[in-house]
């Protein structure tokens, strides 16, 4: 016993003039300088043998190399951090580093997202390529129309004519940074009816998820109602506004119709075959169909009120099935990041399989609400625009 006692507490010796560590699992570990230190590390991560691993595993292999220093683990773990060929070429992160921020309107036709669908193959009969696309973020009420090219002027002629005409001045309008929605016609318009137009971040179309799922339901209605000429869609998009418009949404508990006319549609099956609505609507007399009438618009301000709260327990229930899959990460002004390569070079992937994951490092220059960040590289110049969290990673100089 007094044996074993003794060799446990042999802990060093010298050999030959050189200092050795025993470890704990009785391999005697050289003891080396700091000079020695540098070497060693450079040589296990990135040197002849190095295979860029991460800390926990260089230790391993340092320790099997027989060599030990007092501050071994500190060292590895942050150099094999700062390694800019790791960093670059490090895993796409798909973690969300930010709480959900939706959009709630408070009242109909406050705020609109925009969105352009195309170019669509094949195109109409009647030479249209895209759909240009408007929803309410409250009511969800939709306008849609058809165009062949989508300049400046067409998204002011279809703003006048299918909003600010029909359901007045909005407050907000949210789209992407496409070319047809900046522009000095685009400035001016905006200026005269004094609306704040917002513009989501590049490669982020959750800041305008509203339109985004809208497109998404458009075509797919159309792909459905077009069983024959596949060129005649911009006929039946009347026919696809409809059915959106008179449809259930779960956020509000009613239809887009009813928040704006306060009134359900009348369908044609319910003339056909008459519903209860219909029934009784035909044996009112005209006195008793006005009284009807002006209870219903009695009743309108409830229904939206009635519609607002559902909305509102719609969105906690989204932020909080959202914010359990976040995993909280912010930048600060000055700090060194480093940005997905597919959003600097989208069409050209230089090196083929062989091309990094990510591009840098960048300067955060300001830091916007909602998580996104304005970029400037080494040189003072901004490489894009504003970007979001989930585009960046921090960068260890």
């Amino acid at each position: 016993m007094a044996a074993q006692i003794r060799k446990r507490a042999i802990r060093y010796a010298f050999v030959n003039d050189t200092l050795y560590r025993r470890a704990f699992d009785q391999m005697w570990l050289r003891c080396i300088g700091t000079k020695e230190t540098e070497k060693v590390v450079l040589e296990v991560h990135e040197g002849l043998c190095g295979a860029h691993q991460l800390g926990p595993k260089m230790a391993t292999k340092i320790k099997r190399m027989g060599y030990y220093w007092p501050t071994m683990v500190r060292n590895y773990i942050d150099h094999a951090k700062r390694c800019h060929e790791c960093q670059i070429h490090g895993d796409v992160i798909h973690q969300l580093p930010n709480p959900l921020h939706p959009t709630i309107a408070s009242w109909p036709f406050e705020c609109w997202g925009t969105d352009i669908i195309g170019p669509i193959d094949p195109p109409s009969s009647a030479g249209h390529r895209f759909i240009m696309a408007a929803t309410d973020y409250f009511s969800k009420w939709t306008e849609a129309a058809p165009f062949r090219e989508v300049t400046s002027e067409h998204v002011i002629n279809f703003f006048t004519h299918n909003i600010v005409y029909r359901f007045g001045v909005p407050r907000h309008i949210i789209s992407d940074n496409g070319t047809a929605f900046k522009s000095t016609k685009i400035y001016k318009f905006v200026d005269r009816h004094k609306i704040d137009w917002r513009y989501s971040s590049i490669y982020n179309p959750r800041a305008n998820g509203l339109a985004e799922a809208f497109n998404k339901t458009l075509v797919k209605l159309l792909k459905k109602i077009l069983t024959k000429n596949k060129r005649e869609w911009h006929t039946k998009m009347a026919e696809a506004l409809w059915a959106y418009r008179t449809t259930y949404k779960t956020p509000t508990k009613a239809t887009p119709y009813s928040l704006v006319f306060s009134v359900e549609a009348v369908l044609p099956l319910e003339i056909e075959l008459p519903s209860l609505l219909v029934a009784i609507q035909n044996d009112l007399t005209q006195e008793q169909n006005a009284r009807l009438r002006m209870e219903e618009l009695d009743a309108f301000d409830e229904l939206r009120l009635q519609a607002q709260q559902n909305l509102e327990i719609c969105r906690g229930r989204m932020e909080k099935s959202f914010d359990q899959m976040v995993n909280p990460r912010t930048f600060q002004d000055g700090e060194l990041v480093l940005v997905l390569r597919r959003l600097i070079i989208p069409h050209r992937r230089i090196g083929g399989k062989f091309v990094s994951n990510w591009e840098g490092p960048f300067v955060i220059e300001k830091v916007y609400q909602g998580g996104a960040y304005q970029l400037i590289d080494l040189n003072g110049q901004r490489p894009m625009p504003p970007i979001n969290d989930p585009h960046l990673k921090k960068y260890h100089a």
